[in-house]
């Protein structure tokens, strides 16, 4: 509901000393009243050492029927009449007008002025006159770029404001005729314009449209209106004339009610059509229209012609602007205006209507009024309703909804109904009234540039306050919105401590009771990584208060970084009084092992973490991770039970973070940093324990790892310890063998690496875990090669396993033919499992290419390794001689070879196929 002010909010009243009784009004931006009355208008000044005092005078041409005054431009507009025809004029530089008789320029809109007359403009008040086919009904200015819109019979037109520059120093303000805007089957009584937004107003119907330029988000309109709208417009016009045959037999026929919103309201019936009209150069050009809002309301039906008890007034389009916003640093104030919503108004005479028109449509508010309405003016912050007999005023809620917008957190679920929300008397006045305050406050927040430093600042601790008592309001009476007790809150700049001393403890037993509101806040905080420390005092009392309220979170309380200062026995006192049956029992026991641990009772903390099996712990862990990895300052911690578990069980720790990682519960980045804070380790140091959880991880095959990255930092860790000869900080908890039998991204080490490594007898032993490691992931299925490439520069070739790094790396980026070479070269023992390995399929025609004709070449040249050599020729000619044909083996054998030596192997390829 909303409230209706007996006492308003103005702080004093003035008269005005009109010389003749006053016709129309209005206001002239912060400092200025204009009163219109028969042929002339006056101005007043309402601010200062003046107040209310003449400020100048100015003569119309005839009586104003309608006045309008736009801030942007400082211009003040009029329909007029005079001998039964009607005038549109603006007063522009009326601020000059210092005496009734002084020159006035009277120009016409968009004419260019005489060079000679240009100066005179500075200092003397002009008349631009507009000129229209049509009398105009209505006027409106746009607040935020001062254009102009008029209303006619079936028509709107609208002015751009534009400036003519005549020099550096000094320009003149003119109009132009940019747009008409068609419409058939509506005549427009009121209007009101704002950025782009038109609201249209008859006697009982509201048109809201507005005008693009992206063709993207309005719909085409075609230039040919008449033609195109014929079919709605016969329907209109056959309705018409069947309702005035009914009506001339003494019957009056009333439509029905309607609201369309959206898309909706194109089928309202109303054509609307866009005729551009100005320049071709002009920056902001609409072309197309698109359809918000139409509602059409049905007139009393007790009535036989329309009355002024039934006619819509008071069209008003309100902007919401934030400025004096903080910039990113916050630090300097910016003073631009931004627009963050915008709201129509409109009124019967005992009901006004509030929309919102901006990103939705909706009906905000409806405003029922005690006695008829003459007039009503909407601000951010109250509607203004003049009756007969009285100035009403209302609460509304624009600049909330304003807020909301931008920020939604900040005051959800309050939109306008506090009887549905509030059932208690007492709920409901509290929050009501608390509500308002708060809302009153942030509205004069968000136009910050009109504060000073020192009223911006009370402005800013009696949001706090008025934020903190809302907080106690939610958190302590029993209501619907009991968890809007944590944003409160947090807009408060409370502490948890803060705000545990603001509550009652009443008692010290069990009977004491809880609401919700309190409850949702305290765990919602306790879940956050406050940097905050409870007293013990505070401590105990958050523990006895959910063991009364939610026993079932009190395992998750004592788990966080706040509750560090709990006295542990008080802890399992409570504790052990809960149902530990079922899931939730693994929770508890951890819970309670690590309060032993703080005791240092460590038979305690071994029968707990004995009673159940590391599966059941590791889930456990998942329930709760704030029992290993904690965020203190935006750094990870270790809590004490993951230093133990270090030492103690590493394999339990590393399934356990391992079970938090797979179920979202802590980051890649953050595992790493996690293992690296616990093992005392800096960002450039690798500890085993780390090594292992990345192993577990390929182990585990889990669906977020990326594995080639995982891949990358196994690789490089590895060939890093191999390179600098770096043993291990720890055992590690998982053996090459472990790896491929259990994980499918380990492979089988091929055969001939074996033969290579075996060749080495003084090869370390303790380095070749890391090692086959490393030869296993090389050789599995799974990731890019080429990648590995980059980190093989530290491991040098001069070593075995070296060698056989580099030999494999090359071996499945297929360049057998290089590792042919080296290996003749480095260790001729294992050409022939290599090439019994390698060199099949179509890489097979390698064996008397490549390898038979090396083999030949170095048997002729001699040497230490000859026999090596010798042997592996004849091997590789028993293989050449089992697949080629006789012409084709004799073609691959050396001219200058010994025919003895060689009269063998051609036998049996001779004889393959008889023996076959």
């Amino acid at each position: 509901m909303v409230q209706l002010y007996n006492l308003h909010p103005f702080g004093s009243q003035q008269v005005v000393p009109c010389k003749l009784e006053p016709e129309h009004f209005c206001g002239g931006g912060r400092d200025a009243l204009f009163v219109a009355a028969g042929c002339k208008v006056e101005a007043f000044a309402v601010t200062g050492q003046e107040l209310c005092q003449p400020r100048c005078a100015f003569s119309t041409l005839g009586r104003v029927l309608r006045m309008a005054y736009s801030e942007a431009g400082d211009y003040l507009v009029a329909i007029e009449e005079k001998n039964k025809a009607t005038f549109l004029r603006a007063y522009v530089n009326w601020r000059s007008k210092r005496a009734e008789n002084s020159r006035v320029c009277i120009r016409m809109v968009g004419h260019n002025v005489e060079a000679p007359l240009r100066e005179s403009f500075r200092d003397q008040m002009s008349i631009v006159e507009m000129p229209l086919s049509e009398a105009p009904l209505c006027i409106s200015c746009c607040p935020v770029k001062g254009d102009l819109l008029v209303g006619c019979t079936n028509k709107l037109v609208l002015f751009s404001l534009t400036y003519r520059v005549i020099n550096e120093e000094f320009s003149i303000l003119d109009f132009e005729r940019s747009l008409i805007i068609h419409l058939d089957n509506i005549t427009p009584v009121e209007i009101s314009f704002c950025v782009g937004y038109v609201a249209v107003m008859s006697d009982l119907e509201i048109l809201i449209l507005k005008l693009e330029s992206d063709s993207k988000n309005g719909q085409r309109v075609n230039h040919h209106p008449r033609e195109a709208s014929n079919t709605v417009k016969q329907t209109n016009t056959d309705f018409s004339n069947e309702t005035s045959q009914i009506e001339s037999d003494d019957f009056v026929i009333c439509q029905k009610p309607m609201e369309l919103l959206g898309e909706n309201s194109e089928q309202s019936g109303i054509s609307v059509t866009l005729e551009p009209t100005g320049l071709a150069d002009e920056k902001i050009k609409y072309f197309h229209v698109q359809h918000l809002l139409y509602r059409r309301f049905t007139p009393d039906i007790s009535f036989y012609a329309l009355s002024d008890d039934i006619r819509l007034h008071s069209l008003q389009l309100l902007p919401i602007y934030q400025t004096g916003s903080l910039t990113s640093d916050e630090k300097t104030l910016s003073h631009g205006k931004e627009l963050l919503s915008l709201f129509c108004f409109f009124s019967l005479p005992h009901a006004g209507y509030l929309y919102m028109v901006v990103k939705s449509v909706e009906l905000m508010s409806v405003y029922q009024y005690p006695e008829k309405s003459q007039q009503a003016v909407l601000t951010p912050q109250f509607l203004h309703v003049i009756t007969r007999n009285n100035l009403q005023c209302f609460t509304v809620r624009c600049s909330a909804a304003a807020a909301r917008e931008e920020d939604p957190y900040m005051d959800t679920t309050l939109k306008v109904d506090y009887s549905n929300t509030y059932k208690t008397v007492k709920t409901q006045s509290c929050i009501h009234l608390l509500s308002e305050a708060h809302l009153l406050v942030r509205a004069a927040l968000m136009d910050a540039s009109q504060l000073e430093p020192g009223e911006k600042a009370e402005l800013l601790e009696a949001f706090k306050e008025s934020c903190g008592h809302l907080g106690d309001c939610y958190s302590r009476l029993d209501t619907q919105n009991s968890h809007l007790a944590l944003p409160y809150y947090k807009m408060s700049g409370l502490s948890l401590a803060e705000v545990l001393n603001r509550v009652d403890w009443a008692t010290e037993d069990e009977s004491q009771k809880y609401e919700r509101g309190l409850i949702f806040y305290i765990n919602h905080s306790l879940y956050e990584n406050l940097d905050e420390e409870l007293s013990e005092e505070l401590a105990a009392k958050v523990v006895q208060m959910f063991h009364v309220a939610e026993p079932k979170q009190l395992p998750h309380v004592l788990c966080s970084p706040c509750m560090k200062n709990v006295n542990p026995l008080t802890a399992l006192r409570y504790l052990r009084k809960l149902d530990t049956c079922g899931f939730s029992s693994i929770l508890v026991t951890l819970v309670k092992a690590a309060l032993a641990l703080r005791m240092g009772e460590l038979d305690m903390y071994r029968n707990e973490m004995k009673s159940h099996s590391e599966m059941k712990l590791v889930c456990g862990f998942i329930l709760e991770p704030r029992l290993l990895v904690q965020q203190r300052k935006g750094q990870v911690v270790p809590t004490d039970l993951a230093v133990h578990l270090k030492e103690t069980q590493p394999r339990l720790l590393v399934g356990a973070v391992l079970g938090l990682q797979k179920n979202n519960k802590i980051g890649i980045e953050e595992a790493d940093s996690f293992f690296k804070v616990l093992c005392g380790k800096d960002e450039d140091t690798i500890p085993q324990l780390l090594v292992d959880f990345w192993e577990a991880q390929l182990v585990a095959c889990l669906p977020d790892v990326v594995l080639q990255e995982l891949y990358c930092k196994l690789v490089s860790q590895y060939i890093w310890r191999l390179s600098k000869r770096q043993l291990p900080d720890t055992i590690p908890l998982r053996t090459s063998e472990d790896l491929i039998n259990a994980c499918s991204h380990y492979g089988l080490i091929y055969p001939w690496v074996h033969v290579l490594m075996s060749s080495d007898s003084l090869a370390d032993k303790n380095y070749t875990d890391d090692l086959s490691k490393l030869q296993s992931l090389i050789c599995g299925p799974s990731f890019d090669i080429a990648s590995v490439v980059p980190f093989l520069e530290p491991l040098s070739e001069d070593t075995v396993a070296g060698l056989s790094v580099h030999v494999l790396c090359r071996t499945r980026l297929k360049e057998y033919e290089q590792c042919i070479d080296t290996l003749l070269e480095r260790c001729p023992e294992a050409v022939i499992p290599y090439a019994n390995h390698e060199l099949k399929e179509e890489n097979r025609t390698l064996w008397w290419k490549k390898l038979l004709p090396e083999l030949c070449q170095r048997v002729k040249c001699g040497g230490e390794k000859y026999q090596l050599y010798l042997s592996s020729l004849k091997e590789t000619l028993s293989v050449v001689a089992v697949d080629l044909e006789l012409r084709d083996f004799l073609n691959v054998l050396p001219e200058d070879g010994t025919a003895a030596f060689f009269l063998p192997y051609l036998l049996y390829c001779s004889r393959k196929k008889s023996l076959a």
